[in-house]
Parts: C-alpha cells; sequence; structure tokens
C-alpha cells in the first residue's frame, strides 16, 4: 500500500475536510507515515524538512536497476565485505555527501517522474545532490547481509546510500528491508497500526488517538506572544523582535536554536499555536498563520 490510500482511511476515520501526510515510502518500506488532518496540515512541510531515522538490510553482490529487492539484477559481485570493513567505510557517508538518486524515484525528469520512464525502458540518469548523513552504524553482519541504522536529514535515498556503500567496499548490492523510525518530532513509539484504527473506525476513542497540531513544531523553537501580537501576526504583520520592551523573555537556548542557520519557529499564545514563522534581521515573519 502507498502513502494515498493510507491518507484516505485516516481522513475518512476522523471525516476530516483537509488531510496530507508527511512523506511518502517506497513500495517495500515499512514504518512511519506521519499524517495531518485538518489545520495540521499547514505543519506537512515543516515535517518532511526535518531529520529521519531509517532501519534498512543490504544484501551484497548483487546489483539491481531499481537499488532493492524489487528491481531486476544487472550486475553481481562475489566479493562479501567483513563487519571491520563494513565498519571503516560508515565513516566516508557521514557529514555532508554527494548522492545519485535511484532511476526508480519521484524526481521529475521533463515533467514526468523518474520511476515512470524507467519503467516503460528508458534509461534515467539522474543529477548528483549533496544530502545530509548525521549517522549511521552497522548493527549487526553476515556473510551476505549488513543490517543498518541511519539518521539523515531530506532528501536522503537509503537505497542509493547501500548502493554506495556496496560499492566502496568493492562490491555490488542492494536494499532487501526498510523501516522509517522517525520523521522529524515523530517516532514509532507514537504510530499506530492502521488496523487498529480501523476497527475504532465507528468509536469516539479514535479521538483519543491524534496528537496535537503543537506536536508537529517540537523540534523548532517556540515564542510565546500577548494576545495583541498574536491578533497582529493573525493579519499577516511582523513583529519586531528586537525592538520589543520586554526581550528578557528570549532565553539564550532561544537565540542559539538559529545559530545553524535555521530560522524557523512558531509563536504561541496560552500553549496553543498561532503561526509558523521565520526569524530574519530581528523581525520575525510569519509564514502560515492557524486559522483555530
Amino acid at each position: 500500500m502507498n502513502s494515498t490510500p493510507v491518507v484516505g482511511k485516516v481522513r475518512r476515520a476522523f471525516n476530516a475536510q483537509k488531510a496530507g501526510h508527511g512523506g511518502t515510502l517506497d513500495p517495500l518500506a515499512s514504518g512511519l507515515l506521519p499524517i495531518a488532518l485538518g489545520e495540521a496540515t499547514k505543519t506537512v512541510n515543516f515535517v518532511m524538512e526535518g531529520m529521519k531515522a531509517y532501519d534498512f538490510t543490504v544484501r551484497w553482490g548483487e546489483a539491481t536497476d531499481s537499488d532493492d529487492s524489487d528491481g531486476t539484477v544487472i550486475a553481481t559481485s562475489d566479493q562479501r565485505p567483513t563487519p571491520e570493513a563494513i565498519e571503516q567505510a560508515l565513516a566516508e557517508f557521514e557529514g555532508e555527501i554527494w548522492q545519485r538518486p535511484p532511476a526508480y524515484s519521484a524526481i521529475k525528469v521533463d515533467g514526468q517522474r523518474a520511476y515512470d520512464l524507467a519503467r516503460s525502458g528508458e534509461e534515467v540518469k539522474l543529477a548528483e545532490r549533496q544530502v545530509w548523513i548525521d549517522s549511521i552504524e552497522l548493527v549487526e553482519a553476515c556473510d551476505d547481509e549488513a543490517d543498518l541504522r541511519v539518521y539523515c536529514g531530506k532528501g536522503t535515498y537509503v537505497r542509493s546510500l547501500a548502493r554506495d556503500l556496496a560499492e566502496s567496499l568493492g562490491t555490488c548490492g542492494h536494499i532487501v528491508t526498510l523501516r522509517r523510525c522517525q520523521v522529524g518530532p515523530f517516532s514509532e513509539s507514537q504510530a499506530i497500526c492502521l488496523d487498529s484504527l480501523e476497527d475504532l473506525e465507528h468509536r469516539e476513542q479514535r479521538f483519543e488517538r491524534l496528537l496535537s497540531l503543537e506536536s508537529a513544531l517540537d523540534d523548532i523553537p517556540a515564542l510565546d506572544v500577548t494576545p495583541g501580537e498574536a491578533q497582529s501576526v493573525r493579519n499577516g504583520q511582523s513583529l519586531p523582535l528586537l525592538k520589543r520592551s520586554d526581550h528578557h523573555r528570549l532565553s539564550a537556548s532561544f537565540w542559539e536554536a538559529f545559530e545553524d542557520g535555521d530560522n524557523r519557529l512558531w509563536l504561541r499564545l496560552e500553549g496553543q499555536a498561532v503561526a509558523l514563522a521565520e526569524f530574519d534581521a530581528g523581525v520575525v515573519k510569519p509564514v502560515r498563520v492557524f486559522n483555530r
């Protein structure tokens, strides 16, 4: 099942007019799919830009045209890396790296999805792009397979990571299992099985499974605003943060959050989100206002 029918099932279960999801999954993948309803759909882009965690298994000795076990084998190798060699090679894949997306991906080429072109028999060569790998570790290894865990930024293809890791080890390989364990502030511990939701579809208890809109914003700074400031933001006005007489409300940790160049924050009034915003040159500019 891909993301679209999952969103449809959840939307119907809660009779929601609007629904969206926080990132598609590969056909063979399992794991976490954040789904937003109503005004929370305005947070989806922010959630998708968050860090993600994946558990995956690489099978050595066979390369496929899709870089996973759903594809056709296009190359083989008798070479099998040792756990020590894998550990040593992983260091090369941390930090900012260049990566070529798989031919079977949703990237558009001349207005068409790459996977549609690949399935029609066309040769697809996608340009390399820079992605961020925060960490990657070997969990377990045997002769033919290795289990790994990666914590990575937006736009990273784990299938490409497995392919490139195999090549760096003098062999070839592809993914046989892939599970997404975290998306931004959301983890598997918060997830529910789709079947259990369908069991609750006509019961009031289903609403107990909903998380607050604010939970989607837990990993970016929050700024408390006054009722007057909240009204100004709702009217589309910016807040001149550095000129406020109550500058003491801004803690050192608030400023530290922007040191890495990420200028996103959210504004709240009495614990409730008012807007998503950006901080620039001492001014807070609303980006998406919540109508609640």
